[in-house]
């Protein structure tokens, strides 16, 4: 069986947590630790989980609310690092004493009794991975920090049983906001984020005939309101808008299965 469940989600720390169980076996894998070590083992163990029952630390890319204490964490309970060999060079982790995998765009790789498929996107970091995660029967897509869809993107993501979509910003209010211009350009440009209505037409374009769970996930607190993710996603879906989850920041939100 496959779940997967958040530590939490935005800019203050991300943290998704991928398991697969397999008779007495359990993989448990850790989609990047954008918390301090005290504050991610804390979130762990609402989950059931500790940092020492973890099988892997998989990365998307270097910037703080995304690698936080990753390297801590490997470092102190010889947890295995998963990222690209640019995200590695950016946070050091190429000269860390720690174990080290590096991953290329489009190559799944085994961890346990998963198979972990990490693609390309545009997103303004060194060289961001996104991933999809399968136990061989159910495959769990998670698209977050990106600026704009790709056709490559939508083929990835076709298929999937569970989706965890970045909805970043509605851009009304990033508009109005009080950021600066070059940040609101940051934000809304290419290599930025996705609005709500973004991320609907990836949703719209991908083929949904297994869904199971869309999650709208990395909402600005300043920019976004769950209402507001949540009906574009489910207006895609023609449902309500309570069978979209919401990935909170403070809570992320509790186990889903597959």
């Amino acid at each position: 069986m496959l779940r997967f469940a958040s530590l939490g989600s935005g800019s203050e720390g991300n943290g998704l947590l991928v398991e697969a169980a397999s008779g007495t076996t359990a993989t448990r894998v850790l989609l990047d630790c954008g918390f301090s070590a005290k504050e991610a083992q804390r979130r762990l163990a609402r989950l059931g989980c500790s940092a020492e029952q973890l099988t892997a630390i998989v990365i998307t890319h270097e910037h703080t609310d995304h690698i936080g204490s990753a390297l801590t964490l490997a470092r102190k309970f010889s947890i295995p690092l998963y990222m690209s060999w640019g995200t590695a060079r950016a946070v050091g982790a190429d000269e860390a004493d720690v174990t080290l995998n590096v991953l290329w765009g489009d190559e799944s790789v085994p961890i346990g009794d998963l198979s972990v498929l990490p693609y390309t996107v545009p997103h303004d970091a060194r060289e961001p991975l996104q991933y999809v995660f399968s136990d061989g029967a159910s495959r769990l897509g998670v698209l977050t920090d990106v600026g704009v869809s790709t056709p490559h993107i939508t083929s990835v993501l076709s298929g999937c049983d569970g989706l965890v979509l970045e909805s970043n910003h509605d851009v009304a209010m990033l508009a109005a906001s009080r950021y600066p211009p070059s940040l609101k350009a940051r934000i809304g440009g290419t290599h930025g984020h996705l609005n709500n209505q973004a991320a609907a037409a990836i949703l719209d374009s991908i083929d949904r005939s297994r869904l199971r769970h869309i999650v709208a996930a990395h909402l600005s607190q300043q920019n976004n309101l769950p209402h507001l993710a949540q009906d574009a996603l489910a207006g895609v879906l023609g449902a309500s808008a309570i069978d979209v989850v919401v990935a909170t920041q403070d809570e992320g939100f509790d186990w889903l299965a597959l």
